[in-house]
């Protein structure tokens, strides 16, 4: 198994590692609403600057997502 790397993703590339047998536009819809599922997350992420219409995470931002959601 390829091992996971911390770096900035684009968030339909980012969301198609945790879905990747649907579109990436679908997979990023899910991806969202399990952000959205995690208010901790969601608060962590908007103390770094995240604002929803970003298209990249950065590996900061990449790096709080894999604590709240685990890896792909």
């Amino acid at each position: 198994m390829k091992q996971f790397v911390i770096k900035e993703y684009g968030r339909s590339e980012l969301a198609s590692l945790y879905s990747p047998d649907i579109e990436p536009m679908s997979a990023w819809k899910k991806f969202k609403s399990w952000m959205e599922r995690s208010p901790h997350l969601m608060d962590n992420l908007e103390a770094l600057g995240y604002d929803p219409k970003q298209r990249i995470f950065t590996p900061l931002q990449v790096r709080l997502i894999i604590n709240a959601l685990g890896e792909p």
